[in-house]
């Protein structure tokens, strides 16, 4: 049995029919999900992650949601320099194909951290992209680089994803959202100014007046703002 052989057979041991209905009502239009819960795609990635990934990752299957869950969670756990790990996170970028694999692998890729300016470089190159290229985007800056250092810069690419997807411009309000709380000095121009799109600005709004980080007072103000 092959690698990918194996790897099926495992995921299909772990498979729950009641989680699959729970995980499948939360990710619209998902109908490839076995119905696995994560800490188990985490403990079964650390250990590819820890033998040959690199035999893994080029191969790796992706008819069922958790496959490509399972890719994104490894890429993760990869102890490699990330000039060695970036040129597989290219390959597996255009396989996402849903918020939750997005966000999960964005989340759990904390090499981005420790490589701020190298991780940066390469999210440029999607910047222009697909609807769950620029989420990648706005969901990466979000995890990694909400820091003194980048926050004019994150700014700016984030006002610059003009992707009309929805799942691109959710994200972009919650970035921009989670940024107000921490930096509300940037990025109150951005909504004073209205520099997103009708849909964004108001729902980034939203987002902050539901905060518990924002303070009363601005979120009346903020209100007032709205288109």
């Amino acid at each position: 049995m092959g690698l990918n052989e194996d790897i099926r057979k495992q995921l299909l041991e772990m498979q729950e029919d009641g989680y699959k209905k729970f995980s499948a009502a939360l990710v619209p239009g998902c109908d490839n999900m076995l119905g696995i819960r994560l800490p188990l795609l985490k403990k079964l990635a650390k250990e590819l992650a820890k033998g040959d990934w690199q035999e893994y990752l080029p191969g790796a299957c992706d008819d069922y949601f958790e496959e490509t869950m399972l890719q994104g969670f490894t890429l993760g756990f990869v102890k490699a320099d990330i000039a060695e790990i970036l040129p597989y996170v290219k390959v597996f970028i255009p396989k996402i194909n849903n918020w939750s694999v997005c966000d999960s692998f964005c989340a759990n890729f904390k090499i981005a951290t420790k490589e701020r300016e190298k991780m940066w470089h390469f999210l440029m190159n999607y910047r222009e992209g697909s609807e769950f290229e620029q989420r990648v985007v706005a969901v990466m800056l979000m995890d990694h680089f909400f820091i003194e250092e980048y926050i004019d810069r994150v700014t700016e690419v984030l006002v610059s994803l003009d992707n009309p997807g929805y799942y691109t411009r959710m994200a972009v309000a919650w970035a921009i959202a989670t940024a107000y709380a921490k930096f509300p000095g940037k990025i109150k121009p951005v909504i004073e100014e209205r520099r997103l799109d009708t849909w964004t600005h108001n729902k980034a709004i939203q987002k902050m007046v539901e905060s518990y980080r924002v303070s009363d007072e601005d979120k009346m103000y903020l209100k007032a703002l709205k288109y």
